[in-house]
């Protein structure tokens, strides 16, 4: 089993920078092999990493950065052209630098004379990560946890659009062995916008309505936006201050949906919903906002 953890970053000014360049590099490399693939028509991963070899002659900026990271942007697009074939997605789009950036790297181990090495590592005691060609960067969150004796997989470092930093580490965790247990407490459970949870014992959790409360302010940034000159410093600070209410009314819904998902799974052993079809509710002009503010797909899951 694969699990997350989340961390939030702290890279100085030269790490920033390094950061930057990678992010660069790797939207260069994913854009340029979907033009490529829009044109021949192929989406073979491993022949695109055979000519990625050959792009550092000419393209020398490619070697100032992680290189795992640049195999890692071409199987992101061969798993995105899989995901259309497949009909779970739309046809892949090119990359831009204006929205949240990221990119991946693997973990590689190695051993040398009895010592394991490893270039990504973990290091929760001194709440450090070290990354390749970043070095040791600060980190913070689990405050409760000191260790980790999983496995790593890899790690994405993302940039938000807010300018905040964060890395997400995937770990692989062997299967414990899960005892049977016999529910002894089902309840079920009713979605609505007035009261967001009804459950079936009749106790009631309030809809919060985060958007409404940061509506007019979002509106008033965005009519400011409108008339400051495109490119300029002033609609670079405009779009930030936007990101960042958005951010607020993010991590509100997801403290509710915590909250309220925390106490229902403490509290029974079977939990039943209703299966509600939102893409067909929101073409109901009317309530699309409230039932998207709502976030009904993501307390579900």
């Amino acid at each position: 089993m694969y699990k997350t953890y989340k961390f939030r970053m702290y890279p100085t000014k030269e790490q920033q920078v390094v950061i930057t360049k990678t992010f660069g590099c790797t939207r260069f490399i994913y854009n340029h092999f979907l033009d490529k693939c829009q044109k021949e028509k192929y989406t073979n991963a491993f022949a695109m990493c055979k000519e990625l070899k050959n792009m550092y002659n000419e393209y020398p900026f490619l070697k100032e950065v992680d290189s795992c990271s640049l195999r890692c942007a071409i199987f992101n697009l061969e798993d995105a052209y899989q995901d259309f074939f497949a009909k779970r997605s739309n046809y892949p789009i090119f990359k831009n630098k204006y929205t949240r950036q990221s990119y991946r790297t693997n973990c590689i181990r190695s051993s040398y004379k009895g010592k394991e090495y490893a270039n990504i590592k973990l290091d929760l005691k001194n709440r450090e990560i070290k990354l390749p060609k970043l070095g040791s960067v600060k980190i913070r969150g689990y405050r409760n946890l000191e260790e980790l004796s999983e496995k790593i997989i890899n790690a994405t470092i993302t940039k938000e659009t807010t300018g905040k930093y964060y890395v997400s580490v995937v770990v692989e965790e062997v299967n414990k062995k899960v005892l049977k247990v016999s529910p002894t407490s089902i309840v079920g459970i009713d979605l609505g916008i007035k009261a967001l949870v009804v459950t079936s014992n009749g106790e009631e959790y309030e809809n919060p309505k985060v958007l409404s409360k940061y509506e007019k302010r979002i509106k008033r940034l965005q009519r400011k936006l409108s008339r400051c000159e495109k490119g300029s410093k002033n609609s670079e600070k405009v779009k930030i201050q936007i990101a960042r209410i958005y951010s607020k009314v993010k991590n509100a819904r997801k403290h509710t949906i915590i909250e309220i998902g925390n106490k229902l799974v403490s509290e029974n052993d079977i939990i039943v919903s209703e299966k509600l079809q939102v893409k067909e509710m929101t073409q109901n002009h009317n309530l699309a906002k409230p039932i998207l503010d709502a976030s009904f797909t993501s307390l579900c899951t």
